[in-house]
């Protein structure tokens, strides 16, 4: 094997080896369940109908189809399994880092610089986040193909050049071979960057790379001169211009950027971007000069990383301007050194221009900014500071060993700091609490902590954290709904009381908060109260189901079971797929004491359905449809259902549920349906509003 096969060899299994703690991790609850674990189109893996969602849909607020293919491709291959999700990732970002090395071996020729660059790509711990999210797949996924775009563009480049040059020996033969050959590698660099704008269209940048690699390694950039009475002047752009043919050919590539900019936009619109009046242009110009700031410090010194960066509306004045200088002060010094060291411009640029679409002009959600947002960038830091490096050492004739040594030392330092960060994206409780635990006054941090220890039954520990981000920002009234509503569940009902009517005074339109506050006023017996608030619920937001679903369990209670079904019917019919709603009507449907309501047929159809959304495998499901059977007068068939939801639930350890449908399986053998008043029927809603605000 030749040393650069060797070299990318090591890089693969190195990568690996150090990301292989990735593979123990579980999914979080940030995200993964939106893309994974509670999509269901996800779950049932690769199929038509899934594809072709895929490909029509703007699901969390974006339009990335191969992204939710390759998900839906890991759940045809691994189920649910999160260690293998993990390695999935983990493997494209080993394959990304032999790409980049051979992408810099094919431009420059240098083969030590380029395993350097690589090595920084696939161990830095800002890339941690990246790699370790099953949700960002995206990131790992579009820099696959931005690389084999590059890739094939450096190949359509430098074949060009061979052919405008005549450089071949062979003569006109092999110049048409490398005319024709550099055509495919122009239409395949356009495939690879449109594959890659199908996975995150934060790649729209990609055409200002390909101008900046026409300048430096690729020399394709020609200076001018321009003529002012009579007398050559040389333009001050002189290394920045670049004749008609290299803008001409960037064109598609530009148009397609275009057009993932306009897709982007309506997929964001109105859910994930937030308008001028929330954050205004002072605030989202002086984040800009703060994130630079952040991610070049955090490049050379990863300390403090976390998965939420909260932007806040008051900032230091000292930390913007120091930012403001120093990007100021490298931009100065990269372009006076432009003629001797073009990699210094090239990839400062670079970094610069690859953060655009990220960098809050276009404020999405509560961030100030991501780690997860330089996987791509800092190839151009590290471009320049390896090259810079060489020539210095170069210039100052320093020994080998000694910038050999430095990079050891450095890259061993990026391991271990890998390693650590790696941990704390072993589960939802170290994710947020080393979220909270390093960020500033992040309220979001703690929410999303509490959020967490609620869902894991921790409620004392849980209202602590809520504690914290409400002396944060005391203001916002989702937080006061969800720390209600945590209130209630954990047994307050008279502060949970008093901090819905809190969070109702400072803004009654957020239709969540009077779902909750309903449920609260179900619990205390305020029937009639709860009824308003889901009423005023369904009023805020009719698409909703819920509201309808709930004022129907309420109506159940008082015994106003004719009324009930209307509503009951409603919510079906705004989500027609939520197998708990199917399930619970036929529940009503096939054994309420009142045999105005019942209709066992209907109740076989919505429990079949709601069976089959679930895979067959859930014994409620199976214990419902048992009902509708014996309501039918089908009790062969009912006693099957039923056996079959007792051996899950036992499997499960569900001892209560088996107990239960053992009890109805006798009812069955004897030829009886099920009977059952609803009057006492719990009430229940999500708990948590907004589980994660960012």
């Amino acid at each position: 094997m030749s040393r650069p096969r060797i070299i990318g060899l090591l890089l693969v299994l190195l990568t690996l080896l150090v990301y292989l703690p990735v593979t123990r991790n579980s999914f979080v609850a940030y995200d993964d369940g939106e893309y994974v674990t509670e999509n269901r189109i996800v779950q049932n893996g690769l199929t038509w109908a899934g594809i072709k969602w895929a490909f029509t849909t703007f699901h969390a607020s974006n339009w990335h189809p191969l992204t939710w293919i390759s998900h839906m491709m890991d759940c045809q291959l691994f189920g649910l399994n999160a260690g293998m999700h993990h390695f999935v990732n983990a493997l494209f970002h080993a394959v990304n880092v032999v790409l980049l090395f051979a992408l810099i071996w094919r431009l420059t020729g240098a083969l030590w610089p380029g395993a350097i660059i690589a090595a920084l790509f696939a161990w830095h711990p800002l890339h941690v986040e990246s790699v370790a999210w099953v949700s960002e797949r995206k990131d790992v996924l579009s820099t696959f193909f931005g690389l084999l775009a590059l890739l094939s563009y450096a190949r359509y480049a430098q074949r060009r050049s061979r052919v405008e040059g005549r450089e071949s020996k062979a003569g006109d033969a092999v110049s048409a071979l490398d005319s024709r050959l550099s055509t495919l590698d122009y239409f395949l660099a356009l495939l690879m960057f449109a594959l890659g704008l199908m996975a995150k269209p934060m790649l729209v940048t990609l055409p200002f790379v390909l101008l900046l690699l026409d300048y430096w390694p690729l020399k394709r950039v020609e200076g001018c001169q321009l003529k002012v009475e009579g007398s050559e002047v040389r333009n001050f752009l002189q290394p920045l211009t670049f004749n008609l043919q290299l803008l001409t050919e960037k064109l598609p590539f530009f148009l397609l950027s275009a057009a993932a900019c306009v897709v982007t936009f309506l997929a964001q619109k109105g859910q994930a971007v937030v308008s001028l009046d929330e954050v205004g242009l002072d605030l989202r110009l002086a984040n800009v000069f703060l994130s630079y700031g952040s991610y070049l410090l955090k490049a050379i010194w990863p300390a403090n990383l976390a998965v939420i960066y909260q932007l806040h509306s008051q900032f230091s004045w000292i930390q913007l301007l120091s930012s403001a200088a120093a990007l100021f002060v490298i931009s100065l010094l990269v372009w006076r050194a432009r003629r001797q060291c073009p990699y210094l411009l090239v990839g400062w640029l670079w970094f610069l221009g690859t953060l655009v679409p990220v960098i809050g002009l276009v404020q999405v959600g509560s961030a100030a900014m991501a780690d997860r947002y330089t996987y791509f960038p800092l190839v151009g830091i590290f471009i320049a500071v390896v090259f810079g490096v060489r020539d210095l050492a170069k210039h100052f004739r320093l020994p080998k060993m000694i910038p050999a040594c430095g990079a050891v030392l450095i890259l061993a330092a990026c391991v271990a700091l890998t390693e650590r960060q790696l941990s704390y994206w072993r589960n939802d409780e170290t994710l947020f609490a080393h979220a909270a635990a390093v960020t500033k006054n992040s309220e979001i941090a703690h929410l999303n902590l509490a959020g967490i220890l609620a869902m894991q039954g921790h409620k004392t520990e849980a209202v602590a954290e809520y504690r914290k981000a409400l002396q944060i920002e005391p203001g916002r009234a989702e937080s006061h709904g969800d720390f209600a509503a945590l209130l209630d569940s954990a047994g307050k009902p008279d502060e949970a009381l008093a901090e819905f009517r809190k969070a109702l005074q400072m803004n009654p339109k957020i239709e969540p908060i009077h779902d909750n506050f309903g449920v609260l006023l179900v619990e205390l017996g305020r029937l009639d109260e709860a009824i308003k608030q889901f009423t005023e619920a369904a009023r805020l937001d009719p698409t909703d189901a819920q509201p309808q679903f709930l004022t129907g369990k309420t109506l159940l209670r008082q015994g106003r079971d004719a009324e009930a079904m209307r509503h009951f019917r409603e919510a079906v019919r705004l989500d027609p797929d939520n197998f708990q709603m199917l399930a619970y009507l036929a529940r009503v449907l096939a054994s309420d004491e009142n045999s105005q309501v019942r209709d066992g047929s209907i109740a076989l159809v919505m429990a079949s359905k709601a069976n089959a959304l679930t895979g067959g495998v859930q014994p409620a499901m199976l214990d419902t449809l048992a009902m509708a059977y014996a309501e039918l007068g089908h009790f062969d068939d009912a006693q099957k259902a039923a056996q079959d939801a007792i051996t899950l639930a036992t499997n499960y350890g569900l001892k209560d549920d088996a107990d239960a449908t053992r009890r109805r399986l006798q009812l069955y053998k004897n030829n009886q349906p099920c009977r059952e008043s609803f009057t006492n029927a719990t009430v229940d809603a999500p708990k948590i509003l907004n589980k994660f605000l960012y």
